[in-house]
């Protein structure tokens, strides 16, 4: 029997056949696998079939998206610059707005809105607003005021209250910009007790569209507004263009001039003008004034009336005689008498200048009151004035016939100085023959108040 017909050699040789059936397998499917695309970097790739498809190789400094529907991944988004953004339209702006806001404090209102101004933020701010209060003129000149870069806020009362149209019911508030123009804003009070926008106007809009001299707001509200401002900065002419001359006087007009200047008024800060009635046809208020500290205040009452809705609001009436009163008591004391304007008993009203005792001397605060008459004067070479010197009863006829000529002189002498022609100035030395009060009491005791009263100019103004 030969060797290789063992029966261990052939059991043997059945175990090497099947080993070597699995290699020649393996080695088939690496090379199967090799030929479409192994994950070896070295291995050589053959030509796509024309069945296979090929993904567009992506620049490696340009990452391909991930599509977020197989992937459940975000896509990356690339940053708009800012410069690229497109602001919203007027158009869209007005359609994006609500009803407005409504707040129980105006001013917190009007300081939401002032900062949306002061951040160009036009979006919020129509939304403050609201569409009922909006248009697209107005959104298109907030526009205009943003590209300037004009909605910077004034350093000090950037947001004040004008006065009401109506008691307790509708108000307009402003906010002060830095370049000293106003944006107005007209308020209403709803059955909530809140406070919404019922209307605005614009510096822009108002510099276009209203003649130079004009009030911005033309109803009764912004006339009386519009005289008090002028008062207050002693410009007697643009003052007297409010007034119904045939009713309110020069003299009435001056005397509220000086007395701005001289007791340093100004409008208080909450509710400075409140509306006693406002008709269609007729208008009263009530002006509030404190000094520069807000320690002394007063109040005044002024009445306006127009022919028809489409005629001019003018000033018919100025009650300062509280006015007057409070002036006087805040300034009396020492030898002089302070009150500058008082009624002529030929009738309207006359600017008075007051001396001390034996005095005819001017002092800084006669000169400012005549600084403010020159003015007048100055306005129309036609104007006239008369200047009445009186004494109190103490001295001799002669002697204060003397002496009251010397008071009225020095006030001539004084307008003249300040370019006052002669012609425009007429004096008279009354003596101590026309008291204003009695130099003495009811049983002939000395009466040292009335005779302060009588050492005086008087000014008419015969214009």
């Amino acid at each position: 029997m030969s060797s290789y017909d063992s029966p261990e050699q052939r059991s043997n040789f059945g175990l090497y056949v099947f080993l070597a059936f699995i290699a020649a397998a393996l080695i088939a499917i690496g090379f199967y696998f090799s030929q479409r695309g192994g994950t070896d970097a070295t291995s050589p790739r053959t030509a796509p079939s024309e069945n296979e498809v090929v993904a567009e190789e992506t620049p490696a400094q340009i990452p391909a998206a991930i599509d977020p529907a197989t992937t459940g991944m975000p896509i990356a988004e690339t940053p708009v610059p800012q410069d690229a953004i497109v602001p919203p339209t007027p158009e869209q702006m007005l359609m994006d707005a609500g009803l407005g806001v409504a707040e129980l404090d105006p001013q917190i209102l009007l300081q939401k809105i002032a900062k949306s101004l002061e951040g160009n933020d036009l979006k919020q701010l129509s939304n403050l607003v609201g569409k009922g209060a909006l248009n697209e003129d107005q959104l298109r000149g907030l526009q205009a005021l943003a590209r300037k870069g004009d909605y910077r806020l004034s350093a000090q009362n950037s947001i004040i209250e004008v006065g009401e149209l109506e008691a307790n019911r509708r108000s307009r508030w402003a906010v002060n910009l830095e370049d000293g123009s106003r944006i107005y804003f007209d308020l209403v009070r709803g059955d909530g007790g809140r406070w919404g926008v019922a209307g605005l106007a614009l510096p822009a809009v108002s510099s276009a569209a209203t003649p130079t001299g004009q009030p911005l707001f033309t109803d009764s509200l912004g006339v009386t507004d519009a005289f008090l401002q002028a008062a207050l900065t002693q410009d007697f002419d643009k003052a007297k263009s409010y007034v119904d001359v045939l009713q309110v006087s020069d003299a009435k007009i001056a005397g509220l001039c000086i007395i701005f200047e001289e007791a340093k008024y100004k409008l208080r800060d909450k509710k400075p003008l409140r509306a006693m009635f406002n008709r269609d046809l007729t208008a009263g208020f009530i002006a509030h004034v404190e000094d520069e500290n807000g320690e002394k205040a007063s109040d005044f009452g002024v009445t306006l009336q127009r022919a028809s809705v489409d005629q001019p609001w003018l000033l018919t009436e100025i009650n300062i005689d509280s006015l007057l009163a409070n002036y006087a008591d805040t300034t009396s004391g020492g030898d002089v008498h302070f009150t500058p304007l008082v009624k002529n008993p030929a009738g309207g009203d006359t600017l008075i200048l007051y001396f001390g005792f034996d005095e005819d001397g001017l002092t800084p605060r006669t000169e400012r009151q005549l600084d403010i008459v020159a003015g007048l004067l100055k306005l129309d070479p036609k104007k006239k004035l008369t200047l009445s010197g009186h004494t109190d009863a103490l001295g001799s006829d002669e002697y204060n016939n003397g002496l009251s000529g010397n008071r009225a002189g020095s006030v001539k002498k004084y307008l003249l100085q300040v370019g006052v022609p002669t012609a425009q100035i007429v004096t008279l030395a009354e003596g101590e023959a026309k008291p204003r009060l009695p130099n003495s009491t009811a049983d002939g005791q000395d009466s040292p108040t009335g005779r302060r009263a009588n050492r005086r100019t008087e000014i008419y103004l015969d214009f």
